[in-house]
């Protein structure tokens, strides 16, 4: 059952990522992001909304510099008609990678890297709640060992699969160019970590 619905689910995600740059612009995300960015700006005050915003361009330029297309800061230096070749490549390049499909990409990934970094802010606030939880979990499947009870697969697939869903979830509304409170932002962790708690609390233990 967990496996059925963690391919099921990682597949709808698959589809639906590369179906949004299709659908929206390159500017439609740059436009959601200008909006959360004033909208942290009004919830965290403008020097954290601007450290959020330096946070997502520092994660975005990580990534960019990962990608597997070659640039020209990044080619040797070569003689003329290695340089005449790497240079037709390069035309191919922007043609292939330059299309608006491939923009709405670049644009899609700033979007997603920008709320990963307003998330990042919740994190040292809720440190405290999410081991709280992990540890309840643990302690409540050794105490199951203990006493001899046994462990209950039902919600244990039940609660693995919405950690699942949860996950595809989060990515999913981490693409989508409509507005998220940073509230919803604070809410992810805390479901997910519920999860994890009785995924753990659940799982079969000897000894």
């Amino acid at each position: 059952m967990i496996r059925i619905i963690s391919v099921a689910a990682l597949t709808l995600l698959l589809v639906f990522v590369l179906y949004l740059p299709a659908a929206n612009p390159p500017e439609r995300f740059l436009a959601q992001i200008r909006s959360e960015h004033a909208t942290n700006a009004s919830f965290w005050g403008e020097a954290r909304a601007e450290l959020i915003l330096e946070r997502a361009l520092t994660m975005n330029q990580a990534l960019s510099a990962a990608s597997p297309i070659p640039s020209d800061a990044q080619a040797p230096a070569t003689d003329r008609m290695a340089q005449a070749v790497a240079q037709e490549m390069e035309r191919v390049n922007q043609r292939f990678f330059g299309n608006t499909y491939f923009r709405s990409i670049d644009s899609l990934l700033l979007l997603a890297t920008f709320r990963l970094a307003a998330l990042f802010e919740w994190l040292p606030v809720q440190v405290f709640i999410v081991l709280a939880m992990v540890i309840d979990g643990l302690i409540v499947r050794v105490l199951r060992s203990k006493e001899f009870k046994p462990h209950d697969p039902e919600w244990f697939a039940l609660h693995a699969c919405a950690l699942v869903l949860l996950a595809c979830t989060s990515i999913v509304a981490f693409v989508v160019p409509m507005t998220i409170a940073p509230t919803m932002l604070a809410a992810v962790p805390i479901v997910g970590t519920l999860f994890l708690s009785r995924v753990v609390a659940n799982f079969h233990r000897r000894g």
